[in-house]
């Protein structure tokens, strides 16, 4: 398994409800960052479309409703044959439309490798408005590569559940890819002090994605950023890009940087040799959560 890997995360400028451009300048994007060596490219939650509700829009004509496609559908075949020119790894935010019922709609990220598409992540927890068009998924995602598993998250999920990124810290993830709509309406602090909190506390590098500028009715922070545990441990590094809260966050378009994955320690999931069990113990978690049903 590899360590070493090349990531880059896009601070994406939308144009709300104009697919098409936003398609051509993803594609802009991808061999932008894949000619600077990138080998995963990571953008934006709902970067094809744009993010922004309008409440007084019924559901079923909502821009979100309309431009949704089937995953894999005509922009992820589009996106799907130069990711495989680029041979490179890729994960896009955008509306997915269910494929038993159309007017279901969720908000998902699509995910590609070198060898094609590999599979889409809708996303499970949705903070207000996305329930106005958005049906929540049921299942976590995670795709396997050469430096391992990756798992996936979109925006909400990560912040607000740390039960996502323990998860996937589990089931064997080094890097776990955020999506994020994170506007100045969120705060500058939340989205941060909470990607510091898991890196830490899992041993976990995690890479974040945002929107940047103004969608339709929030002016989003940028702030895209690679974040993770260094060679002292209990300690974290911005690897590229900088946190929402600081005044660099909107200046760049591509945040990308060399990581090591061995750095990755996940001690708490590993057997402890002092007890020659792991600390971590989800048998008695599943009994804590069976009281709260």
């Amino acid at each position: 398994m590899k360590d070493k890997i090349n990531i880059a995360a896009v601070n994406f400028k939308t144009s709300w409800g104009n697919k098409q451009d936003n398609l051509e300048r993803i594609k802009d994007n991808l061999i932008e960052a894949a000619g600077k060596g990138a080998e995963l490219i990571l953008f934006p939650e709902m970067a094809l479309t744009g993010y922004d509700d309008v409440k007084e829009t019924p559901r079923s004509e909502k821009m979100q409703t309309r431009l949704a496609e089937l995953i894999p559908g005509p922009s992820t075949s589009e996106l799907e044959q130069l990711i495989k020119e680029l041979e490179v790894y890729a994960v896009i935010g955008m509306p997915e439309r269910d494929e038993k019922d159309s007017s279901i709609i969720y908000n998902a990220q699509a995910a590609f490798g070198p060898e094609g598409f590999i599979g889409s992540y809708r996303k499970m927890h949705l903070p207000p408005p996305e329930p106005k068009w958005a049906t929540r998924g049921e299942e976590p995602f995670l795709f396997e590569t050469p430096w391992g598993s990756i798992g996936m998250a979109i925006c909400y999920d990560i912040y607000t559940f740390p039960e996502m990124v323990r998860y996937y810290t589990a089931k064997g993830c080094r890097l776990i890819l955020n999506s994020t709509a994170y506007a100045y309406t969120h705060g500058p602090l939340v989205g941060p002090r909470t990607l510091e909190a898991y890196v830490l506390i899992n041993g976990v590098y995690i890479a974040t994605a945002n929107l940047v500028g103004e969608d339709l009715s929030n002016i989003f922070y940028g702030g895209s950023q690679i974040l993770g545990p260094t060679e002292k441990s209990g300690n974290l590094c911005y690897y590229a890009g900088h946190s929402f809260a600081d005044d660099r966050a909107a200046d760049y378009a591509i945040c990308s940087a060399e990581i090591d994955l061995s750095l990755a320690r996940r001690m708490q999931f590993h057997i402890n040799p002092k007890t020659g069990t792991r600390d971590f113990r989800p048998d008695k978690y599943i009994q804590m959560y069976k009281e709260l049903l």
